[in-house]
């Protein structure tokens, strides 16, 4: 697309909007709710209870895994969409791209500190796993407000709908096998009205009957052994 700079006011560029960029504002709610009632959930698990790590450790793997693929999409190709075809957005991304690495450091430690304590479910293991947490919903509650007001209005006007799927599936393609269904049922959960709507403007009505049949189920056997309830 043609560089559409904007205004030095930081105003948004003129004309129509050429995609729905909500998708990312919808999955930013999956990762502040699953990383938010991550603390709770360590603490919850009773001292050398592995089976009970295990499921937890499990949610916050595929949590590091969709926001670090949500975060490696931006990175290859929404910074420089941006940088080349909105300009005067560049102290933005730049401040976007920084935001990122604090996090890479966060998500890392993180990482690094799930297998010991899965394995173990030990007090002494889950404190660098609950460090790494903290400094996750620290950073996110920085960054994904800034992201959410700075970045999200300039991609409608910006970035085309085919480059927006393109986010959204590079996403979805982080999802570990055996776990869409418990994925799904935390986005829908996240969403304000329980994902209703979500589930109308993302699914198809095959897809929506499946979740209705199959779905909901698995996610509340997830939901109860996660807690567990």
């Amino acid at each position: 697309m043609p560089a559409t700079p904007l205004p030095s006011s930081g105003d948004l560029p003129t004309g129509p909007k050429t995609c729905d960029a909500s998708g990312m504002v919808e999955i930013h709610r999956l990762f502040r709710r699953g990383f938010g009632e991550g603390p709770d959930l360590v603490r919850r698990v009773p001292e050398g209870d592995t089976a009970r790590a295990g499921v937890v450790a499990t949610q916050l793997e595929t949590l590091s895994l969709g926001l670090h693929a949500h975060h490696e999409g931006e990175d290859q190709r929404l910074w420089s969409a941006l940088e080349e075809r909105a300009p005067a957005c560049s102290a933005h991304v730049e401040r976007m791209k920084a935001q990122h690495a604090e996090l890479l450091v966060h998500l890392t430690a993180l990482d690094r500190a799930l297998p010991a304590w899965r394995a173990t479910a030990k007090t002494a293991d889950a404190a660098p796993v609950l460090a790494a947490l903290d400094g996750v919903n620290a950073a996110i509650a920085v960054h994904l407000p800034d992201e959410e007001t700075n970045i999200v209005p300039v991609m409608e006007y910006v970035i085309t709908e085919a480059e927006a799927e393109w986010f959204a599936e590079h996403g979805r393609k982080s999802i570990p096998k055996g776990q869409t269904w418990q994925q799904l049922g935390e986005i829908l959960a996240a969403q304000p009205d329980g994902g209703d709507e979500w589930l109308r403007k993302h699914m198809p009505a095959p897809g929506r009957l499946a979740w209705r049949v199959i779905g909901r189920r698995r996610y509340a056997a997830h939901r109860a052994a996660l807690e567990g309830r």
